[in-house]
């Protein structure tokens, strides 16, 4: 299965996140019985991430947006981690700092968007600006409405200066959520990822689902399009996420950049050193 035709959302399509399973998991049914397919994507990350970070003709931007405890980490740890850290950078953006707050929203995100030969990782992103900022009444509506546009032309821009943009939102129940939640609290090993707003946050789970939906309604374009992906398997994100960035690094029909030096002058220099 094509995820990347089946969880794509098409530009100016209405998405109703009530109408998508995120229990949906393709024609897997475990992921013992994906590992295989999984395992074959990340090799295939890691040779495309190479070829990229040689030619250095292209970049690639993903965004990771949820829910908390969608599973972003998740996807950085199972998924990026596939790739050499050499040529990545993840960053996460949480609460705006006092700089940040006396410039234009998209200022502290345009310094990390990645340079030719490189690939960036939000791990949320410029897309809080209409998510938090929105829900919890951070902003008026004056003010956030105008961001959709202003985020649309910063993609493309992006796109136009040879950046590839993926955006996924994980898309998980509110039972799958208070479960992680659990999980946290039962394992020694997680429960550093407790928060004080885990449970605050819940009660506003109808207007984060609103403004996710206009989020994916308004900004999901040819350039910069928006996939859905069901997130409740933790294994299927990882399958589908990275059969998606495989296909749009194939894509970009990468090639291994020719030698600058004279070779031929450079085999002579190496024998001469070795018979020294």
């Amino acid at each position: 299965m094509n995820y990347a035709h089946e969880l794509v959302v098409a530009p100016g399509r209405k998405v109703k996140l009530k109408d998508v399973d995120p229990g949906f998991h393709g024609k897997h049914e475990s992921s013992e019985a994906a590992a295989p397919e999984i395992a074959a994507h990340l090799q295939k990350l890691g040779r495309l991430q190479y070829t990229l970070y040689a030619e250095r003709a292209h970049s690639l931007l993903i965004v990771l947006q949820g829910i908390d405890a969608a599973g972003k980490d998740g996807v950085c740890r199972h998924v990026i981690g596939a790739m050499n850290p050499q040529g990545c950078a993840v960053t996460g953006f949480k609460q705006p700092t006092a700089e940040e707050r006396g410039h234009d929203f998209l200022w502290r995100v345009h310094r990390h968007a990645p340079e030719l030969g490189q690939v960036a990782i939000f791990n949320r992103s410029h897309y809080e600006d209409v998510l938090v900022v929105r829900v919890h009444d951070l902003a008026p509506r004056e003010t956030w409405s105008l961001r959709y546009d202003h985020i649309n032309a910063f993609e493309t821009l992006l796109a136009d200066s040879g950046t590839t943009i993926l955006k996924f939102f994980l898309w998980i129940s509110k039972e799958e959520q208070l479960e992680r939640f659990k999980q946290r609290l039962d394992d020694p090993a997680r429960r550093w990822k407790i928060s004080d707003s885990d449970y605050k946050e819940r009660e506003y789970w109808d207007g984060y689902v609103k403004a996710y939906e206009d989020m994916l309604d308004r900004c999901s374009t040819d350039r910069a399009p928006w996939y859905v992906i069901p997130s409740n398997h933790k294994w299927f994100r990882n399958l589908a996420v990275s059969q998606i960035i495989c296909e749009a690094m194939e894509g970009m029909k990468l090639q291994m950049p020719k030698p600058t030096v004279d070779l031929d002058q450079i085999r002579k220099a190496y024998h001469k050193a070795s018979k020294a």
